[in-house]
């Protein structure tokens, strides 16, 4: 990102998504080398950390910036999302990153997230995991 850019909370008019997302296709913010990188995930590779220390899964519902929580880190207006994602270690990559990514709205990400929570089995794991590069290498809804 550059740095002395417009902060976030004074891009928020230009927010494309509703809920508890802040997304522009083409943030002022990011520069041509993130924007390559965020398109094909690879600012995602830190994460390998957390997993390998136990606090993230490979698989799991995205965590989210805390500035698109409410303070607890929850969500007082989705509180049934919120609170059922508790229940699952957050993942590098789920069902929403393999469905559209940031093409989805804030409404089909939650609906994924909770289908995920009810229904996970090694299987779904599995083949969100053998789904993923295809949506990483496609770059579709990456930005």
């Amino acid at each position: 990102m550059y740095v002395g850019k417009a902060k976030r909370d004074e891009l928020l008019e230009r927010n494309e998504r509703n809920g508890h997302l802040f997304k522009i296709k083409h943030d002022p913010r990011i520069t041509p080398l993130g924007r390559f990188m965020r398109r094909y995930s690879l600012d995602e590779l830190p994460q390998l950390i957390n997993v390998l220390t136990g606090e993230m899964s490979l698989v799991g519902p995205r965590p989210l910036p805390a500035e698109d929580l409410d303070p607890d880190g929850l969500s007082r207006v989705h509180a049934a999302w919120a609170e059922q994602r508790t229940e699952v270690h957050p993942g590098i990559t789920g069902i929403w990153q393999i469905r559209g990514r940031s093409d989805l709205s804030f409404e089909q990400m939650v609906e994924f997230d909770m289908d995920y929570i009810r229904n996970w089995s090694l299987t779904l794991d599995l083949q969100i995991l053998l789904e993923t590069p295809l949506a990483v290498f496609s770059g579709r809804g990456a930005y």
